[in-house]
């Protein structure tokens, strides 16, 4: 009897119709992802350059447009999620943000001076209201054992199909010349929209009697101290482009640093559904001590390194980096959040931790124009230390789905 026991529990699950459906939307999502990031990454693997081709431009101001586009990537998830949450509805945000992709890739390749990238990269960071409405969508058809992988495997087709854009515009960016490749990149996007709108069917949300919207004193202590230590962690985490100026700057060749871009990509999409994984097995909370400990790493290898050997294990430390944070801020995130607003609680998380990259930015390229690249790097790793030190004090969400 005890050998039969024994067998039954090794016996696989039938799968249900909801697991059915569960696996076909992150697979919708992953394949749409997918190819908006081939058309983005094509972009942003030269975006730096291209920035820094205008006349006028220096660190200053490469700070400050990319600042401004993450600040608009925070306001537009937190409104996208709390119009979504208020309208029972999903996918409309989705799919538009991928058609404002679409739109400004096309401004990219029309501007003439630098002040006319401002726009249009205020319309293709606008194009992130998809991503708490998508992340809620995950969110609400995984469970507590399977959430943190399906986060993983939407990161991991996001970030291999950046490998295949960054690998385009490598190959054919001396060919082509930037605005053209930007032209070609709006192609995987409009396919990506399309995808959305064709298989996508509107799955009917539970409505409430009255819509109060997610508060912040409404939220558990958890949530608050989690949102508090990311914001303090953002604010010293500057963007990637710094990164590769950095490259450019130690003696990398033009068509070479889109290859450190690559590095990170891969790293990131390889390790993406092991990190989901671990934050099933281990936790959230360990997995973004991770990601913390690797964005330390990579300063103080920025600091220390000095040869290119060095500059390659600096971009695999910022590849592992994104990808335990990616995942692990998201589902870690999605579980905190009261499950019938967590669209809600993904966007405000984003702003409020989003906004902060304006001023993060900024202070980066002043730091690094004023005072040099070690300044900037320094008061990261202060900054990560006490986000380090209050995740501590923060409890895991590995819990029943009633207790959200």
């Amino acid at each position: 009897m005890r050998n039969v026991f024994r067998l039954k529990q090794t016996l696989p699950r039938e799968e249900t119709p909801k697991s059915k459906e569960s696996r076909r939307i992150v697979r919708i999502f992953s394949w749409s992802s997918f190819l908006n990031d081939m058309g983005s990454d094509m972009i942003f693997a030269i975006w730096p350059l291209f920035v820094t081709s205008f006349a006028g431009v220096n660190m200053e101001i490469l700070g400050l447009i990319d600042g401004i586009g993450e600040a608009i990537v925070s306001i537009s998830q937190a409104v996208s999620g709390y119009v979504s949450d208020r309208l029972r509805k999903r996918k409309i945000f989705i799919w538009t943000g991928y058609a404002l992709a679409v739109l400004s890739r096309i401004g990219y390749a029309l501007s003439t001076t630098w002040h006319w990238l401002i726009p249009f990269r205020i319309l293709d960071r606008s194009g992130k209201m998809r991503g708490s409405p998508r992340d809620a969508i995950i969110a609400d058809v995984s469970t507590n054992e399977n959430r943190g992988r399906n986060f993983g495997i939407l990161r991991m087709m996001d970030n291999l199909g950046a490998v295949f854009g960054i690998i385009f515009a490598i190959i054919f960016i001396q060919y082509l010349g930037y605005k053209t490749v930007f032209l070609i990149a709006t192609i995987p996007s409009v396919l990506a929209t399309l995808l959305i709108i064709i298989f996508v069917k509107e799955r009917p949300l539970a409505k409430t009697k009255l819509f109060k919207g997610i508060r912040l004193s409404n939220l558990n202590r958890n949530f608050r101290l989690f949102m508090l230590l990311s914001t303090i962690f953002a604010l010293g985490s500057f963007s990637y482009s710094f990164l590769l100026i950095y490259a450019k700057n130690f003696g990398f060749a033009v068509t070479f640093v889109p290859v450190l871009y690559l590095i990170f990509t891969v790293v990131a999409s390889i390790l993406s559904i092991p990190f989901g994984k671990l934050a099933d097995k281990i936790g959230r909370k360990k997995v973004v001590g991770i990601s913390f400990l690797a964005w330390a790493f990579t300063c103080l290898a920025l600091i220390f390194l000095r040869s290119n050997f060095g500059l390659i294990i600096i971009f695999i430390l910022y590849g592992i980096h994104l990808s335990a944070k990616d995942v692990s801020q998201r589902t870690f995130v999605s579980e905190l959040a009261p499950a019938q607003f967590r669209a809600s609680g993904l966007g405000g998380f984003q702003m409020v931790v989003g906004l902060v990259a304006l001023p993060s930015s900024l202070m980066a390229g002043f730091l690094w124009e004023k005072a040099g690249i070690l300044v900037p790097l320094y008061f990261s790793i202060a900054l990560t230390a006490i986000a380090f030190f209050l995740l501590l004090f923060i409890k895991d969400t590995k819990i029943n789905e009633g207790a959200l």
